[in-house]
């Protein structure tokens, strides 16, 4: 038969034109596959399989028993049945010793094309009958409810079943017998009363427990708590099976069982849905829509219980597309398809010829499912097969892969899944050759040769024989024949570039031509090595998140891929879903249990490897939440209103944002009569109010309510008493007319308000307003009962409208009252906004009579919740002393606060001592008043209470900002902003950003942080011709708020010609002069103590030290011989009429005014070149954050106070060492003088005839520094300082000597001056005589060329 089939097709193929001479698909497939198997000891299994298609007669049948072929040849328990199915004659099962218990797989074989697997299946074994426990006795209530239970393994559970004084019990709709083989007793009488055991048969033996009493008692009896005997338990189970839930509760009076999925009700209408045995849920043929969270309910008169469970319904793995049959060519590149659904989602893996698929080079998972096979070789032949599992089961489904001889046309009608990379090649088949076909293409080179590509170019063959050649490159793994091939894009083209290779990996390369008559001859070989890669980690795979508990995440992922040498460890990053704030931390090993995290709250998660060269790539975001729980807090807010004599209406709002902990089901709201503690009914409801009706008149009830989630009920508030009327309104006839109507028009509205009728003993259910233009019945507005006052906004100006009001019940509308308003034209002035809420409560008189007001609530309190809450307290002296409300009395809450200053009131009514108002800005000062409002009597607005909400974060950024650059300073910028909107507290600083790139990250940017609330700031030494980028972001003591938007601005593109003189820091030699030493700048060697300079540099130094002190000596004697003439002097010429007064004005303080012109002082004060006198500077701390707004010092100098001014600058950040300031011992006091060589008595002269004003305080000025006649200096850096206010004692710089030295505090006698004129001429009664100065000039003329040649030598 089998020669004949071969002939046969011999001859079709003899028959068939070329073009379709492929080899046919063999269709080989399994028409039965074995199945999950429970067997019993001792006794035979059978597993079954069969295989299907035309060579199904010559395939061979195995079996595998957990991977592992079985050797049926030499089993004498085991054997193959004829259709292929396995037979175990007697199965072996004991505790230590389990042969025949695993997992079995068929397996088809053709020799020579391949062999294909059947899904899996597992045997299982039913052990040995023993029970784990003993039921125990039990009693029950008549009409309650008892559990039997039967402690066997899950295996044994279908083997047991429950026995009545010996004979067998039979299930109802009362008596269950649970898959665990529990039995549950419902509805208990006498008759159930007995001896039972639990019995195991069909495994061998039959096997009892013991037997155990039942007791049934009366009915009648105590009251019993509710007690949970056997409650549901989450499990998962397939779609299609039945589940069994049970809520077995006892207690007395007997509960009643009610069961909710997801908190709505179970719907029992449904035939599949059924409630057993009192309270077992029973659901046959499951669907993947019955999944969720059971909640199970026992009420009776007393109390409640609540148990719940999650039930996973399993759906099998099913294809939505399988794999289909494949004819390809070597060299080429397919793919076979394979989708599957199922849940959990199945895992996928590959089988080729009965092995499992490798993932490799070569072989790869794409598209979550689908296998590419990449550079088919004639050893990928054979049938492949998609396997899908999970928990519910397992399928396969396979196909055939054919590869074809290259003259062997593809069949059009299976054309395989093709890459890009082959499409090209498969499109041109070979037909007829007419002619001959290229030679090799020539000079095959790698142009590139990269990490991860290569680009070869070649040159055209010796022989086209044709045009428009094309291109296909085979390349291969060095020492493979496993090739790849890859087409040029474009005829003609010689040049391509193979991606997606390994780095440091050899591969051979050959290029073959081909032309309209086929391909033709190949290139040699070109083995190529990649570039090695400096490899960082890549993204860590499989990164997964489970929640574990509402309040942790576990995360578990596998090593990266790529990436040399070993990870040393795994930064987590995590945040919050909506924060913009990334946290990270690092973790060891492929898992971390993240705790501490938010209830019912989603977060994003990624991971990044680190290695030896840095971190690598960061996986994708993870998006988690955290698991549901109960809710932490109760509903807010509670307020209680009664209705009339049988209902309350009870009010509230949602608990606090961030402690509800899942998605809300119900409110839970529990209500009794006061004093019955037992009797508590209960109210379940989705909406923030209920009504509560059918209650007794003139009685009190208490109130408190809990919300609920998924997980279960959170915390109850405390209870809340109110109390029904004793009589209901009137509702027999139709309210009254109001009382009072008002309007009032204003340019497009008109303000409506009034008061209710004058028999407030008939109910009013709401008011009705009607108006129009000439007629009250174009619209109509219908509002609450409590409102009494109303906007009817949208109108037309300059128009006549008619309003009526009328209140209304049950009953139908009252009697309406009239009134008519013309709106304004809109020239008119417009009026300040109304204030509704002022309007109502202070209406204009009416002639209805008020009833006395009640007493206004006293001791308001406002305490401060956090930074959007307060709570407001108050008492009310028209209560009782337990302040207990017992009436339908309520309270209206105002607030407002005075920014602005027209802020309007803000109102809430609540029917409890306290309530927290939401929603408010943070540091603000609230102002808070309470008023009581008992049917038509109201008190006054009570004393107000202030409270301040906490600061916390700024939640808007800086606005406003601006750079400009400073005029003459290409330089420096002047940035400036205006603070944020919402500060949220006192701004205590700025932080300035700015880089040169603006998608640098935020850490990457320049920091300048701004102390104080200062909106100003100056940076320097930025870079000519460059864009820089700013924000900035304020901080207050909570923190820092959100970055400004990004500024742009770019410096100039080149410095002004007088850019030295406006940097450089010079000196005056002479009025008006400027030095000529040389500028050294920070960095140099002569701004660094320490270095030294040459030899002549030595000797200068010490010859200018020589020089001082000499100097100095001569200076303070100089100085006593002239204070003592002058004292002598003065004292001749005070007379004893005048010394009282001349002489105190000569030896104080000098602050008379100067008139004299012809007199000079002591040349001494006058000729110092302008001599700056500069304090000490005594902290040794350099100021790290410099600004430009002068910051007085904290604390007190010996030279008076300092105001001092720096400019942030780049080198005062990169740490430019700041001048050293030296204090100088002022005790014994030395005079220092600058080393200038001395000028002419004419030059002296000239300028003591010059005033000279010392600038007030405040004012910059320059320092000049003293030098050397012939030695090179550098100017001491610029630093502008205020003069001291100190008499008596002032400062000076020492001239730099050779290297740049510190300023350092020095003393001088004090110059007469005068505060008052800052001029520094004397008086006519400090005046010296004539021959007495020009000897004291001449004395010091010869001093001064004494010391000229000192220092000269």
């Amino acid at each position: 038969m089998a020669e004949r089939h071969a002939r046969l097709l011999l001859f079709l193929s003899i028959l068939t034109p070329q073009c379709s001479a492929a080899r046919a698909f063999t269709p080989l497939r399994f028409s039965v596959e074995p199945t999950d198997t429970l067997a019993v000891r001792g006794l035979p299994a059978v597993l079954n399989c069969s295989v299907a298609g035309g060579e199904a007669a010559v395939a061979r049948v195995e079996w595998r028993k957990d991977g592992t072929f079985l050797n049926l040849a030499a089993d004498e328990r085991r054997r193959l049945l004829p259709g292929g199915s396995l037979f175990i004659g007697a199965v072996v099962h004991s505790k230590h010793n389990r042969p025949d218990e695993g997992v079995y797989q068929c397996t088809a074989t053709l020799d020579s094309l391949g062999s294909i697997s059947s899904r899996t299946a597992r045997l299982t074994v039913a052990g040995v009958p023993r029970f784990s426990g003993q039921p125990e006795a039990v009693s029950v209530h008549a009409g309650g409810s008892e559990v039997l239970n039967c402690e066997v393994s899950a295996e044994l559970g279908p083997f047991a079943h429950w026995e009545r004084a010996g004979v067998a019990v039979e299930m109802d709709g009362r008596l269950v017998q649970l898959p665990n083989g529990a039995l549950v007793i419902s509805e208990a009488s006498s008759a159930d009363a007995g001896p039972y055991r639990c019995v195991i048969e069909g495994l061998g033996p039959l096997k009892a427990s013991e037997d155990v009493q039942l007791h049934v008692l009366p009915g009648a009896g105590l009251e019993e708590r509710l007690e949970v005997l056997l409650g549901p338990v989450s499990l998962a189970k397939p779609v299609g099976e039945t589940v069994l839930l049970p809520c077995v509760v006892k207690g007395s009076p007997v509960p009643t069982i009610g069961w909710m999925r997801n908190a709505k009700a179970v719907d029992q209408s449904d035939e599949r849905i059924s409630v057993i045995g009192g309270g077992v849920l029973r659901i046959a043929n499951l669907t993947s829509e019955d999944s969720g969270t059971y909640s199970c309910r026992a009420d009776n008169s007393n109390e409640s219980v609540e148990t719940q469970a999650k039930l996973t319904v399993l759906v099998p793995p099913q294809f939505l597309k399988k794999p289909s049959n494949i004819y390809a060519h070597e060299a080429m590149d397919i793919i076979f398809e394979c989708n599957v659904t199922g849940f959990p989602a199945p895992t996928v893996k590959w089988v080729k010829n009965g092995d499992a698929v490798i993932p490799s080079d070569y072989f790869k998972i794409v598209n979550q499912h689908d296998l590419q096979v990449l550079g088919l070789v004639k050893s990928d032949e054979g049938f492949y097969q998609c396997m899908a599992e999970n928990e519910a089961g397992n399928i396969q489904a396979g196909a055939q892969l054919i590869i074809l001889e290259q003259d062997v046309a593809l069949p059009t009608s299976a054309v395989p899944s093709l890459t890009s990379a082959t499409t090209d090649h498969v499109a041109s088949g070979p037909g007829e050759r007419p002619g001959p076909a290229p030679t090799a293409p020539r000079d095959l080179v790698a142009s590139l040769v990269s990490t991860r590509f290569i680009k070869l170019t070649w040159r055209l063959p010796a022989e086209l024989h044709g045009e428009n050649l094309t291109y296909s490159v085979f390349h291969s793994l060095h020492g493979s024949s496993r090739e790849r091939v890859e087409n040029t894009t474009a005829p003609g083209e010689m040049q391509v570039t193979i991606q997606n290779l390994m780095p440091d990996t050899k591969y051979t390369f050959r290029v073959v031509a081909s032309n309209r008559n086929g391909l033709g001859e190949s290139s040699p070989p070109l083995t190529v090595a990649t570039q090695p890669e400096v490899q960082v980690p890549g993204p860590a795979p499989n990164l997964q998140a489970a929640s574990i508990t509402s309040t942790s995440v576990t995360l578990t992922w596998e090593r990266p891929l790529t990436g040399n040498g070993e990870i040393h460890t795994y930064k987590l990053y995590y945040s919050e879903k909506g924060q913009d704030t990334e946290q990270d931390l690092d973790v060891a090993g492929l898992s971390y249990t993240m705790t501490g995290l938010k209830k019912f709250t989603e977060y994003s998660f990624r991971m990044v490897a680190y290695n030896k060269h840095g971190p690598g790539v960061s996986t994708e975001d993870l998006l988690i939440q955290t698991l549901s729980d109960v809710p932490s807090a109760a509903p807010q807010n509670v307020s209680l209103e009664v209705q009339n004599s049988k209902s309350i209406m009870i009010r509230w709002q949602p608990p606090p944002p961030g402690t509800l902990n899942g998605e809300l089901t119900a409110y839970k709201i529990r209500y009794r009569k006061s004093g019955r503690r037992g009797e508590a009914a209960e109210v379940m409801t989705t909406q923030l109010s209920q009504l509560i009706d059918g209650l007794d008149s003139g009685a009190e009830y208490s109130f408190r309510l809990s919300a609920s989630t998924t997980n279960g009920t959170g915390p109850a508030t405390e209870w809340l008493t109110a109390e029904t009327f004793e009589s209901d309104l009137d509702e027999s006839q139709v309210p009254g007319m109001p009382s009072s109507l008002h309007v009032r028009p204003l340019v497009n509205s008109i303000v409506v308000s009034w008061t209710p009728p004058e028999n407030q003993y008939i109910v009013v259910r709401g008011y009705s307003i009607a108006y129009g233009i000439g007629s009250p019945h174009a619209q109509t507005i219908k509002v609450d009962y409590k409102q009494r006052y109303y906007s009817i906004d949208n109108l037309d100006p300059s128009s006549h409208y008619v309003i009526t009001l009328k209140a209304f019940n049950n009953m139908g509308e009252g009697i309406p009252v009239y009134e008519s308003a013309i709106t304004r034209s809109q020239s008119d002035p417009i009026d300040p906004e109304i204030d509704l809420f002022e309007l109502f409560h202070h209406p204009p008189h009416t002639p209805a009579p008020d009833p006395s007001p009640m007493l206004p609530p006293v001791g308001v309190q406002a305490s401060v919740v956090s930074h959007d809450a307060i709570k407001v307290s108050w008492a009310d002296n028209s209560l009782p002393k337990n302040q207990k409300i017992t009436d339908s009395r309520y309270y209206t809450i105002r607030w407002k606060t005075n920014i602005p200053a027209n802020t309007k009131y803000k109102v809430a009514n609540a029917t409890t001592l306290t309530h927290t108002v939401a929603n408010l800005k943070a540091n603000t000062l609230y102002e808070f008043s309470v008023m009581v409002t008992k049917g038509r009597r109201t008190s006054t607005w009570s004393m107000t209470a202030h409270g301040t909400t906490f600061e916390t974060l700024p939640t808007s950024a800086p606005k406003d900002v601006t750079v400009v650059s400073k005029e003459g300073r290409p330089r420096t910028i002047n940035i400036n902003w205006q603070p944020p909107s919402e500060a949220n507290g006192k701004i205590t600083g700025y932080i300035i950003y700015y880089s040169t790139d603006v998608n640098a990250e935020v850490h990457d940017w320049v920091v300048e942080p701004v102390m104080g609330n200062r909106l100003t700031h100056q940076i320097q030494e930025l870079t000519l011709d460059t864009t820089y980028y700013f924000k900035i972001q304020a901080r207050n003591s909570k923190g820092m708020g959100p970055l400004s938007d990004t500024v742009q601005f770019r410096t100039p593109k080149a410095e002004p010609l007088d850019k030295m003189s406006s940097d450089q820091v010079g000196f005056q030699g002479k009025a008006g002069g400027r030095s000529t030493l040389p500028d050294h700048g920070f960095g140099s060697s002569l701004d660094k103590p320490g270095i030294t300079g040459s030899h002549e540099n030595h000797i200068l130094v010490i010859v200018i030290i020589v020089s001082v002190g000499v100097f100095t000596i001569v200076a303070v004697v100089v100085g006593a011989v002239l204070c003592t003439r002058r004292s002598n002097s003065q004292q001749k010429k005070c007379s004893p009429l005048r010394k009282r007064a001349a002489c105190k004005s000569t030896n104080g303080s000098h602050k008379s005014k100067s008139t004299s012109k012809d007199l000079k002082p002591p040349d001494l004060w006058i000729h110092h070149e302008r001599v700056e006198m500069k304090p000490i500077d005594k902290s040794p701390e350099p100021n790290l954050v410099m600004t430009e707004t002068p910051i007085p010092r904290n604390t007190q100098e010996p030279s008076g106070h300092e105001v001092e001014e720096s400019v942030s600058t780049l080198a005062g950040r990169r740490g430019v060492r700041p001048k050293i300031m030296m204090p100088f011992d002022p005790q014994p006091p030395q005079p220092v003088i600058s080393a200038h060589p001395i000028h002419s008595l004419d030059h002296l002269h000239h300028h003591h005839h010059h005033h000279y004003h010392p600038p007030p305080r405040g004012y910059l000025h320059h320092q000049i520094s003293l030098r050397a006649p012939a030695t090179p200096s550098t100017p001491v850096p610029y630093v502008d300082r205020a003069p001291s206010s100190v008499p008596g004692v002032k400062t000076a710089s020492i001239g730099t000597l050779g290297r740049a030295r510190a300023p350092v505090a020095v003393t001088v006698p004090s110059a007469p001056d005068s505060a008052e004129t800052s001029k520094m001429l004397p008086t006519k009664e400090t005046a010296y005589e004539t021959d007495e100065l020009s000897e004291e000039m001449a004395h010091l003329e010869g001093l001064m060329k004494d010391l000229n040649a000192i220092t000269t030598a």
